[in-house]
């Protein structure tokens, strides 16, 4: 048996509002992890331009 199915046979066995938590707590998870792999995305990008970002003729705009 799957995990998957596990958990849905546990989870139909409970009441709706217990029921509506553990699928709250799915949706924290896979937005947990859409968060994590947007930041990886941001990380990989910021390393990638940082010597565009980082040079002599643009230090006048450091500050602005």
């Amino acid at each position: 048996m799957k995990i998957a199915d596990m958990v849905y046979e546990q989870v139909k066995a409970l009441p709706d509002p217990l029921a509506r938590e553990v699928l709250d707590f799915v949706e924290f998870l896979r937005d947990r992890q859409d968060r994590a792999d947007w930041r990886d995305l941001m990380n990989a990008q910021a390393n990638s331009l940082a010597p565009v970002w980082d040079n002599a003729e643009d230090r006048v705009w450091d500050d602005v």
